[in-house]
């Protein structure tokens, strides 16, 4: 589990599937094998260690379902060592596990900040409502307005400037997870969760 706040940026080494080599620094203090790092907000496994660098294995699921597949040696990654127990949540909690891949529509500056429209496939829209969370790339970021299949968010000049956020342009690729909370509450829910047409369907099949 991850808090979806980058501790710093790191960059691909190499990149031989199934294995990725990262190059980092504070995000490696105390690591061993086996531990769990966020590299672009996907939730993977260290497999090897050696001085600032660490290997990972990287499934063809992984691959299919986020933007690892689109990088290559020298792409810089945002790194997250995984939430301790008993430690800050300074984020929101971030699972790691990808939903898909979205895209960037446009940057703007606003004072010092800056405004980004998404693009979230549209599966995924009903799961990301104003002031709600979204971890883009690893990030957390709070939805300012949505309208779907596209939402902006509020960048401001730290996480502009640390994360991969500030090397991205309109049309770059980015890793989406929506909160899992609400996929856990459609599900308990049942049909009172599904789209209204989705259960006039239902209803009419088993006429």
């Amino acid at each position: 589990m991850f808090t979806g706040i980058v501790e710093e940026l790191g960059h691909v080494v190499g990149w031989r599937p199934p294995v990725m080599t990262i190059e980092g620094n504070a995000t490696l203090e105390g690591a061993k094998i086996g531990d769990s790092i966020s590299v672009n907000g996907v939730c993977l496994t260290v497999t090897s260690l050696r001085g600032k660098r660490f290997t990972v294995d990287v499934s063809p699921e992984t691959v299919r379902r986020s933007n690892l597949g689109r990088l290559a040696a020298g792409s810089p990654v945002n790194l997250e060592r995984p939430l301790a127990y008993g430690g800050r949540m300074g984020g929101h909690l971030v699972e790691g596990h990808v939903d898909a891949v979205g895209s960037i529509v446009a940057v703007e500056p606003e004072k010092e900040s800056f405004i980004f429209t998404f693009e979230a496939p549209r599966s995924l829209c009903r799961y990301i409502v104003e002031k709600g969370f979204v971890a883009v790339d690893g990030i957390s970021l709070t939805v300012v307005s949505e309208r779907p299949p596209r939402f902006t968010a509020a960048v401001i000049p730290y996480t502009y400037e640390h994360t991969t956020l500030g090397m991205y342009r309109p049309g770059s690729s980015v890793n989406l997870e929506v909160d899992i909370l609400a996929k856990y509450v459609e599900r308990l829910l049942g049909d009172r969760a599904k789209p209204k047409a989705a259960r006039r369907g239902r209803a009419k099949a088993r006429r």
